[in-house]
């Protein structure tokens, strides 16, 4: 702080002389709100009382003129003896903060200071009030005195502390130059005086230092609505910096914390721009995507019909590629970016109808699915309850099938799945689990786990990474399936029937199995016996290439972005997001319960079933589970061909090893999956 020695000429012959400390104003003011808080007043010295301190410094009374440090004169600072009275600090003595300043009685001069007294900033006063309250167990009857001393600590760690670049002797911003000493005073919250005092904030901010940013902010939306329509709930500076802990704009907690700070009078908006990609990552802790400021402007936001608005349709180009610029790792925008709905909602048909379509697509989708299975597995686990309860046992094959007496299968397998079968399931689900545990984040950025979880997969750009080199072993295997299954149909064309027992291709049999399974579900009849497939395993097989053709398609259309924009407008990005996020949450949730149920969680079947790590069943099992290709393999004389050894003990040891490590990483998908979908509901 600059220091001044003066004289002051009084029409009484005297002279001052004396070193004004500005900190020692900014002192003066915290003393007196420790009084407001609750701290004891203090005396004023012997002969000099706040009003002798006033007959001199008060306002409108002759101006005390100084020389300066550059040797100009300039005036003391005067005192509004009226504001001073309804301030906060109204109850306390001058000296209570000047405590340099003493009386001279014994001479002609007025006061005196002393050079060796220690003045006290506001940040110390404050804080040794604080510190005696928690001694004298006060502390909770003074939470307002805690205030304080919490932003003493931020306003400490913030931009305003630091030492100024031009004087290093005092800091950017002093606690007196935003709350005047001499009139501090914040009305309550609820007081018809807050807005008042609201409107002022900017005012403060802008004429004390930031002058610039004060006049771009008058011209905005949000400066129209606090200096033209006298609007105190419009944003004010102390909105988006914070009052106290006022941070550097250019770093990421900035930009994190202002950005949700929109979201406090923007909700709509904040809820549609987190559902976003832009949003998600934003939500997650990472501040490299656009956010609020990025397209809407800072100081200078305008209403979007303004022209000058950088969301204006004529502007949105020119905003985009301020980002996207084919600079780094983002490609030049191209012309669909323009078109895209960063706020665009599936509640608002008129405005959005691509986004309202897709969604009621994908719930009728979801419930019908769900509504289905679900309810299909419940009745299943009932039955198998009830005829455990009645000790019924499940027949493995009806005693009169031929080909069963004397059987010398004992002992041995029957060869189910080949190895490339079950390579191909492995990968398969490997990269299944791996695109959802990249994927979940994203799909649920609030959730408690989303930050840390993203954070030990490497951020954002390492998970989208792994993400994507999934999504293509996930394609490379699915379409891999596709040409196995085109060549061997082209091998044996002649034989094939595409309805046929060997077929995957559901039929008129399938609905009759289904029909006989709902009667022996309700005790109507005998629990039914099955082909090489059962219908819910066709259900199983034929999924994927709905599933793989939605997520895959709308996930290649976002990745492919720029492509994607050149051809297709910006709609297309927020229909597609739908459609990816939405089928692979029903993926995900379908096969950690239906199929971990139907393969694995069904009493006849728990806790695992290896039949897809191993390759093969016991004949037994075989027989009860596939009755009808048993007996018509045995009628043939082609069941040899099928009957292998039981797999090795280390082979069935590892396969129950795996089996059981995936369906605990699906189950811990699916908790997390559940954490999120209930959290956002």
């Amino acid at each position: 702080m600059k220091r001044f020695a003066f004289r002051v000429p009084f029409s009484v012959p005297f002279r001052v002389a004396c070193r004004l400390d500005l900190r020692a104003a900014t002192t003066a003011v915290l003393a007196l709100l420790l009084v407001g808080l609750g701290g004891p007043a203090v005396a004023a010295a012997p002969g000099l009382d706040n009003a002798k301190c006033l007959s001199c410094h008060g306002a409108g009374r002759a101006a005390i003129a100084v020389p300066g440090a550059d040797g100009e004169s300039r005036e003391l600072h005067a005192v509004p003896a009226d504001a001073f009275a309804s301030g906060a600090h109204a109850k306390m003595d001058c000296v209570a903060c000047h405590t340099e300043i003493s009386d001279n009685a014994e001479t002609d001069n007025a006061h005196r200071r002393d050079p060796a007294q220690k003045v006290k900033d506001c940040a110390s006063c404050h804080e040794e009030l604080w510190e005696r309250a928690k001694q004298q167990g006060a502390a909770k009857d003074k939470p307002r005195l805690g205030v304080v001393v919490d932003n003493i600590a931020a306003y400490k760690e913030s931009f305003h502390a630091r030492k100024n670049a031009d004087d290093p002797t005092r800091p950017n911003a002093s606690c007196d130059e935003c709350h005047s000493s001499h009139s501090f005073n914040v009305p309550p919250k609820d007081s018809p005086q807050y807005a008042e005092w609201r409107l002022g904030v900017p005012e403060t901010c802008g004429k004390s230092c930031h002058e610039e940013s004060l006049e771009t902010f008058t011209e905005s939306i949000h400066g129209e609505a606090i200096f033209q329509k006298k609007d105190a709930k419009a944003a004010v500076c102390s909105d988006c910096h914070s009052a106290h802990a006022v941070g550097n704009t250019s770093l990421a907690p900035f930009k994190l914390a202002v950005t949700a700070e929109c979201g406090n009078c923007h909700e709509e908006n904040f809820k549609s721009y987190k559902a976003t990609y832009h949003g998600q990552i934003n939500t997650l802790g990472y501040a490299y995507t656009a956010k609020c400021f990025d397209c809407h402007g800072s100081h200078d936001v305008l209403a979007v019909k303004n022209p000058d608005a950088k969301v204006h349709p004529d502007n949105r180009m020119k905003t985009c590629k301020e980002c996207h610029n084919g600079k780094k790792d983002l490609p030049e925008a191209p012309p669909g970016f323009a078109s895209y709905q960063p706020h665009g909602h599936t509640g608002d048909f008129e405005r959005y109808p691509q986004m309202w379509l897709a969604n009621q697509l994908m719930v009728q989708l979801l419930v019908g699915t769900f509504g289905f299975f679900w309810l299909h597995t419940l009745l299943w686990f009932w039955r198998e309850l009830r005829d455990r309860q009645q000790g019924k046992v499940r027949p493995h094959v009806r005693a009169d099938a031929p080909g069963l007496a004397g059987d010398s299968h004992a002992g041995k397998h029957f060869r189910r799945f080949s190895a490339t079968w079950r390579a191909a399931h492995l990968i398969f689900a490997l990269s299944l689990m791996i695109l959802t545990l990249t994927g979940l984040p994203l799909f649920y950025p609030d959730a408690p786990w989303a930050a840390p979880l993203m954070k030990g997969l490497g951020g954002p750009q390492v998970a989208g990474t792994i993400h994507r080199i999934n999504a293509v072993i996930f394609a490379a295997v699915f379409f891999w399936h596709l040409a196995y299954v085109a060549l061997r149909l082209a091998r044996d064309w002649k034989e094939f029937r595409i309805f046929g027992p060997t077929s995957l291709v559901p039929g008129l049999q399938d609905g009759k199995d289904f029909l006989a399974m709902l009667k022996w579900f309700f005790g109507k009849g005998e629990r039914p016996v099955f082909d090489r497939w059962t219908y819910w395993e066709k259900f199983d097989y034929w999924a994927p290439f709905w599933g793989v053709t939605i997520i895959g398609v709308s996930g290649l259309l976002m990745w492919a972005s720029t492509i994607t924009a050149t051809f297709l407008p910006g709609w297309v990005f927020n229909v597609a997001a739908i459609f990816h996020s939405e089928e692979a949450f029903l993926a995900v949730v379908f096969l950690f319960t239906v199929h971990f149920f139907n393969n694995h969680f069904r009493p006849d079947k728990f806790p695992l079933e290896v039949v897809m790590f191993t390759g093969s069943m016991s004949v037994e099992e075989y027989r009860r589970e596939h009755a009808l290709e048993y007996e018509r393999l045995m009628k043939s004389g082609e069941l040899e061909k099928y009957i292998v050894d039981a797999p090795s003990r280390p082979m069935a040891l590892g396969s129950k090893i795996l089996g059981f490590t995936l369906i605990a990483a699906g189950l811990t998908l699916l908790t997390l999956v559940a954490i999120g979908f209930f959290g956002s509901h």
